[in-house]
């Protein structure tokens, strides 16, 4: 990405003089409801229903609900927390029998980017259109996981997205990302740049936020004991008679997490069920707290473990299935020889030293840890100088994916006051990553072990990956995946069909190394991708998708996520037992990928660090364009609105009718408008045509670090 803060001092001056340096505060919240948490009378619940038309969902029947958990200070005690955490929420229904429906929580990965990202550019029931006037509303999305679930979005650490400490009224500067006081006018001197007023979080150091994946577990546990228990009609546990397939357990909930989603969710669902060990010993009481079964972990395109995961770096950026040349033969040997001799000791010696501290209290595992994240990133920076976009190298910097638009969307003051919001929205948080990596959070270890153990506890584990992505690539997704296997090399859990159909109890090493890659089978007409899949324990390769594997490919993700969610075999969707199931096909994913024509740019301002090219700031230098609905233009002649009437819904004024635009990405093989609104593909066999057509892109987000601006040292993910 560009150094946007070398900008000459002329262009951000003239930036300036853009008519959008007025933002607007959030009008007052208001709720439906305000709350006592049913399990701790500290903690408040405050939420309400969103006017309809704010997300527009296939079925007019679809209840959401908005609002905030509030944790006072010391509720993680004995962890130090001397700030109150205000977790803002959105839950939709699912589109059929909500009542009975699976419920899965999506958190996005950052450390420090909101979940509205996932919701609105990803999975959410509802995507950003913009109509015919320029404006903003929103349309269905056609393969939501609404199709399959209800869920549940969380803004998570403290901080990220709607979520806050103290409610501050500050300016934001746009090009650096820096906060200051509220402006009375637009500064017009040479260090002005795109600023705009609102209300935030506090911008003191980063001592109000999780530092720790684990403390951000503990956070998210106390959250979701007040979430459960005030929306028991939701919590799979205390539903009447709604067990799991085979079991006389309670169903669990279903954790889907995506790039640093790759610490998160291993750890979250370990503690989760570290806690129901608790509850079902004594330990805990029962009476005050609600045991949170965990039923399947998915990682989409995670970064889980980086003494893992870094030595493909290299690897993939010299020989990708894209034929993309990101670096040389010998730009790879050296940082082969670099991930030998300097980042594989540097984590290990920050994992020695780190040992149990899982809160960032031992100063000099921290230093070391530190130290680790500088030294390995040096390896995630090599596709710096090539300028392929290293969320999808099958394009080049500056891109217009992600979009910005569901950004200017909820800053809008109707959306703001119908969620009862209480801050602007921000996609990402500086500060929250800075509290992670003073921690050295990014390279401690334990995942590979948690995501085992969950498997021994019966838990489905689903490894996810887009294979255009460079940051959180497919090959180390891959090797992440028998890492897990690896290290179940004494659990016979789960039995092999050999080709002769006798059975035989197998190791999880064994079996998943003897299992295949199947073709994952999307419709009549695609397949999606390959996936290796052994008992509860899979990998996909999903075709044609960058990092963000939903917002490229929906339909292949869709159908991946609802086979997860229910137990089937993710190739054709079948029903299967898991306890006797392997993937049958070729050892190796070899399919060799197209890349597609590159997407118009669009320069949008809130995320000028990813979208804006050369040409935008020459044009901005030289005092020419225009900024309408938050995309700059170099011309007013180049403004470009959807030609036909686009119907979408915004607060209070909802679609006649749930539709999609034609506009609307459905993968390979499927029409938008032949897409029904429900129901799940199985496959009896493999189609014919041609594998991983790219499907379109459009308006629309990062391995591990998401969303920030891109730093090539250390990249946010």
């Amino acid at each position: 990405m560009m150094n946007l803060l070398a900008l000459p001092a002329v262009l951000l001056a003239y930036i300036a003089a853009f008519p959008i340096a007025r933002a607007q505060y959030p009008p007052p919240a208001s709720y439906d409801n305000i709350l006592t948490s049913p399990v701790n009378p500290k903690v408040t619940v405050s939420y309400k229903q969103p006017a309809n038309g704010t997300c527009t969902t296939a079925f007019s029947t679809q209840k959401q609900y908005t609002g905030y958990i509030e944790l006072p200070p010391y509720t993680l005690a004995p962890i130090q927390q001397n700030y109150s955490i205000n977790t803002f929420f959105w839950f939709v229904e699912a589109r059929q029998t909500p009542e009975s429906a699976p419920l899965t929580i999506w958190l996005n990965g950052g450390p420090g980017s909101s979940s509205m990202f996932g919701m609105f550019n990803e999975v959410g029931p509802c995507e950003v259109v913009q109509k015919t006037d320029g404006s903003y509303g929103t349309q269905m999305r056609a393969f939501g996981w609404d199709r399959a679930s209800n869920i549940l979005f969380i803004d998570q650490p403290n901080l990220v997205g709607f979520s806050y400490d103290v409610a501050t009224n500050l300016s934001v500067d746009l090009i650096t990302g820096q906060y200051d006081q509220p402006l009375d006018r637009p500064k017009t001197d040479l260090a002005a740049s795109v600023t705009l007023n609102g209300t935030f979080p506090s911008i003191g150091p980063y001592q109000t936020s999780a530092n720790t994946t684990e403390i951000a577990a503990v956070a998210t546990w106390h959250f979701l004991q007040t979430w459960l228990s005030t929306f028991k009609q939701y919590n799979p546990a205390t539903r009447p008679n709604v067990t799991t397939p085979n079991s006389d357990e309670p169903a669990g909930v279903s954790l889907f997490t995506e790039s640093y989603g790759g610490k998160y969710g291993p750890v979250f669902a370990s503690y989760f069920e570290e806690q129901n060990d608790a509850i079902a010993s004594g330990t805990l009481s029962s009476a005050t707290t609600l045991p949170i079964r965990v039923q399947s972990v998915g990682i989409m395109n995670g970064i889980v473990d980086d003494l893992i995961q870094d030595y493909y770096y290299p690897l993939f950026a010299f020989n990708n299935t894209y034929g993309v040349d990101i670096i040389s033969q010998t730009q790879q040997l050296n940082a082969l020889n670099d991930y030998n001799n300097d980042c594989v000791p540097a984590i290990n010696a920050c994992r020695m030293a780190a040992g149990t501290d899982l809160h960032g209290d031992d100063d000099n595992a921290n230093r070391l840890c530190r130290i680790a994240r500088t030294t390995c990133s040096q390896l995630t920076a090599l596709i710096g100088p090539s300028q392929y976009y290293p969320y999808d190298i099958r394009q080049k910097e500056p891109t217009p994916d992600p979009s910005a638009a569901y950004q200017e969307y909820l800053n809008n003051a109707s959306v703001l006051e119908s969620i009862g919001a209480r801050v602007n929205y921000t996609e990402s948080n500086q500060n929250v990553f800075d509290a992670f990596v003073s921690t050295g959070d990014t390279v401690r270890g334990g995942m590979i072990q948690d995501l085992a153990d969950l498997l021994k506890r019966g838990v489905r584990v689903a490894l996810v990956y887009g294979d255009a992505d460079y940051l959180c690539n497919w090959m180390g997704g891959q090797a992440v995946a028998f890492a897990i296997a690896d290290a179940l090399s004494n659990s016979t859990s789960p039995a092999s069909v050999d080709a002769s159909g006798a059975s035989q109890a197998l190791t999880y090493s064994a079996g998943f190394a003897k299992a295949g890659y199947a073709d994952i089978v999307v419709n009549d007409t695609y397949v999606g991708g390959a996936v290796r899949q052994y008992g509860n324990l899979s990998f996909s390769r999903i075709y044609d998708a960058g990092h963000f594997i939903p917002y490229y490919q929906p339909e292949t993700a869709f159908q991946v996520f609802a086979r997860v969610l229910f137990g089937k075999d993710l190739s054709f969707g079948q029903e299967v037992d898991l306890q006797t199931f392997a993937s049958n096909g070729t050892a190796n994913s070899t399919y060799v990928n197209k890349i597609p024509d590159p997407p118009k740019p669009t320069c949008w301002l809130r995320s000028w660090n990813s979208s804006c090219g050369q040409d935008d700031m020459e044009a901005m230098s030289n005092g020419q364009g225009v900024v309408e609905f938050g995309i700059f233009y170099q011309d007013a002649d180049d403004v470009v609105r959807p030609s036909k009437t686009v119907e979408a819904g915004i607060p209070g004024s909802p679609m006649n009718t749930p539709s999609f635009s034609s506009g609307t990405k459905v993968d390979q093989g499927t029409s938008s408008s032949s897409v029904a609104l429900t129901g799940f593909y199985t496959a009896t066999g493999t189609p014919k045509p041609k594998k991983g057509a790219a499907a379109k892109m459009e308006l629309s987000l990062g391995c591990g670090i998401t969303g920030l601006a891109l730093v090539i040292v250390g990249m946010m993910l």
